[in-house]
């Protein structure tokens, strides 16, 4: 079982950017994807997630209207961040439950994580 996230990286405030998760050894769709996020000093929060294969999806108060969860249902869940501002520099990781999953649930109860990607913005 593999998860690998990628899209990370420096960008200017107000801009977006897609991160993408790509997984293997399991099937995407017997799974529900969360993303979390972990800023220097600061504990794992979770942002967002999407359940298989229902495709619903729940987020973080703080990242709503800005964060988009989705997957191609096949190997790879995305996370879209827009209007981004330095309060969102954090290593963001994507993680995999079995089952579906309703809504933001604990970090703990994942069952695999990925080795995360680093967004840094600058203001």
């Amino acid at each position: 079982v593999q998860l690998v996230e990628s899209g990370g990286g420096l960008v200017q405030a107000g801009r977006s950017l897609r991160l993408s998760c790509a997984t293997s050894g399991f099937r995407l769709n017997d799974f529900g994807i969360g993303w979390f996020r972990q800023a220097p000093g600061k504990e794992r929060e979770g942002v967002a997630i999407i359940s298989h294969p229902d495709g619903k999806t729940d987020y973080a108060e703080s990242v709503k209207g800005r964060f988009i969860v989705s997957s191609d249902r096949a190997r790879t869940a995305y996370l879209q961040i827009n209007s981004l501002s330095p309060e969102d520099t954090a290593i963001y990781y994507c993680a995999a439950i079995r089952g579906q999953i309703v809504n933001m649930i604990p970090a703990r109860l994942y069952d695999y994580w990925g080795q995360g990607t680093q967004v840094t913005v600058s203001s």
